[in-house]
């Protein structure tokens, strides 16, 4: 049974929340700077940042790319049925349901005990409309029904590893049964050089689906150093230009890869399959530090 510190008797003694949980050490760090902003971190390694009052507001450099796709996906105040593999404080879950009302979500997160602490100390808003079930990802999206999704989004670490069955082609398979016509797939992607991994999974993607764009800071792209990547990909034409734009206008800007430089990038890479399917690598100590 986990064990947790927390003081709540005002924000000048606001304590770190911190508990065993099936993944590993869970602590919820207090933000200094947001009255109500908290950052969770899962053995150390960051996951997701949360402010209970402005669930619009993304911290994290890939949540705001994350977040740039979400806006192109469906335009402000329309509701939209999304999927989140993997939920962590569920930040984005909150972002779909601030700033698209009405939206029918559901988030697959298999750690009950990470869903049980975040529950208890970061509530969501009981209007949302967002069902969380704790069981593994890709058993979790089989569930979804044929065409339901307008938006999924893959966000799986374990132990800062994105686990080697959600990387597959079988895996993007269920992805498209479950996505609606015009539907839009997302995935952070970590990796550093060489970027085999990275490399892989856009070969995977464009095995399956006809439009894709990579999101990334041009460091990472050029690999030279661990970072992630946001992978966006549909049957429809993805809009490029906006998605550019928005991820130069962030405070650490983006470049976006997409049609002939995206298939070069993948330096002739094939797809990755079951059978063949590795998890992603783990990120070097000093990511951290």
């Amino acid at each position: 049974m986990g064990k947790s510190r927390n003081a709540r008797r005002g924000r000048a003694v606001a304590a770190a929340v911190v508990e065993e949980v099936d993944g590993g050490l869970a602590e919820l760090i207090p933000d200094r700077e947001r009255a109500r902003g908290w950052t969770l971190l899962i053995d150390g390694a960051p996951q997701s940042h949360v402010d209970l009052d402005d669930p619009a507001y993304l911290s994290f450099e890939y949540q705001r790319r994350l977040g740039h796709v979400i806006d192109l996906v469906a335009p402000s105040g329309k509701p939209v049925h999304a999927v989140h593999l993997g939920g962590g404080a569920l930040t984005l879950a909150r972002y779909v349901a601030a700033t698209r009302p009405r939206s029918t979500q559901q988030v697959v997160e298999r750690d009950a005990g990470l869903v049980q602490l975040v529950r208890r100390e970061l509530p969501l808003d009981p209007g949302a409309r967002i069902r969380v079930r704790s069981v593994d990802a890709r058993a979790g999206l089989a569930k979804v029904p044929d065409g339901w999704a307008h938006l999924i989004i893959a966000d799986v670490f374990s132990g800062a590893r994105t686990p080697a069955h959600l990387t597959s082609t079988e895996f993007l398979d269920e992805v498209r049964r479950a996505l609606g016509p015009g539907g839009v797939f997302a995935a952070n992607l970590a990796d550093g050089p060489p970027l085999a991994h990275l490399r892989g999974q856009i070969a995977t993607a464009a095995h399956r689906f006809p439009e894709l764009a990579l999101i990334a800071d041009p460091a990472v792209l050029r690999g030279k150093r661990f970072g992630n990547a946001v992978l966006v990909a549909s049957d429809l034409p993805l809009p490029v230009a906006e998605l550019t734009r928005r991820a130069a206008s962030d405070p650490h800007p983006g470049r976006v890869e997409h049609g002939r430089a995206l298939t070069d990038f993948t330096g002739g890479a094939v797809p990755v399959t079951d059978a063949a399917a590795v998890a992603s690598p783990a990120p070097p100590p000093s990511v951290f530090t």
